[in-house]
């Protein structure tokens, strides 16, 4: 049965990964809960229920870049949905980058895992091409960004374009040029990565049972959906380690990519929790939104210059 966040974060506290709750780390309760702007356009982007993206709009003319925000958990249904990355998105509007936070199936919904979940991140990403018709965006400066599974899904859409034709995750469209992305305190490797997850974080066997099968039972399914393996991409890829990136993971991920010619940076947030760095009261984002203002080009305005 699936574990709640409360109980994944338990399991964090007792292997050492995170501090205990009298450390006053955020949750994605507490992040859902937040009052915050609301969406421009809530839109569907495809027929199932899940299929749909909040589009929130800077003040001001535009063209603005834009960032595909993706959510995490587990990749199970009642972890974790776009409501938690609500904070996010809205103070990257505010600031001047559009925002598209989309939802998607997740293990448990009808649909969900290979190839349904990964069709539903390609095709919520290109539907920015039908949102660019109504909206001021910038598609030349597409950025996504994912938080813990979500990260996978942020890289994963970086490297998309390396994808042959006949893939049954690429989509039915040329995939949307992406022009950097930000993966937030998840997995570049899920094949690497496995044990720490299913093991250690989620479990159970989620990545398995996303894919379809262990690498070795499916591993044309991993060459595909894992971004480690579709290194080199074009795009500029940031990490940022925390709790569930290790700053090791992170470091083996980047000098393989720089090896095959990528550009990989990684940040270390340290006692940042696993949510912290998305609530934009809290110091761990200002590195994080830093780092995302200056990959869409625009002028980082920080509220509180004592971060």
């Amino acid at each position: 049965m699936s574990m709640s966040w409360h109980a994944v974060a338990s399991l964090l506290v007792a292997m050492g990964l995170t501090a205990p709750a009298s450390a006053q780390h955020l949750g994605p309760d507490e992040l859902a809960s937040m009052t915050v702007s609301p969406p421009t356009k809530v839109e569907a982007y495809g027929p199932d229920p899940l299929q749909f993206g909040e589009l929130r709009m800077p003040p001001g003319k535009g063209p603005f870049p834009v960032a595909v925000i993706v959510h995490g958990g587990c990749w199970t249904r009642g972890f974790g949905t776009l409501r938690y990355m609500s904070p996010l998105a809205a103070d990257l509007a505010q600031k001047g980058i559009a925002t598209w936070n989309i939802e998607y199936r997740q293990l448990g919904d009808a649909g969900a895992g290979w190839p349904g979940t990964f069709l539903d991140w390609a095709e919520g990403a290109d539907h920015l091409r039908k949102l660019a018709e109504t909206y001021p965006l910038d598609l030349s400066r597409v950025l996504t960004i994912g938080h813990s599974a979500g990260a996978q899904a942020a890289l994963w859409l970086a490297g998309r374009d390396r994808l042959p034709s006949d893939s049954p995750i690429r989509g039915s469209i040329t995939p949307l040029a992406v022009k950097a992305a930000v993966a937030v305190d998840g997995p570049g490797d899920i094949a690497g990565d496995i044990l720490n997850h299913e093991v250690g974080i989620c479990g159970e066997p989620v990545i398995e049972n996303f894919m379809g099968g262990p690498p070795e039972a499916v591993a044309s399914r991993y060459a595909q959906g894992n971004p480690f393996a579709l290194l080199p991409v074009a795009a500029h890829e940031i990490l940022f380690a925390s709790t569930v990136l290790t700053p090791q993971e992170a470091a083996h991920y980047q000098s393989v990519a720089t090896a095959r010619g990528a550009r990989v940076e990684f940040f270390v947030l340290n006692d940042a929790g696993h949510f912290d760095m998305l609530s934009p009261d809290k110091s761990a984002a200002d590195k994080l939104e830093r780092a995302i203002f200056k990959e869409a080009g625009v002028a980082y305005s920080d509220p509180d210059p004592g971060h």
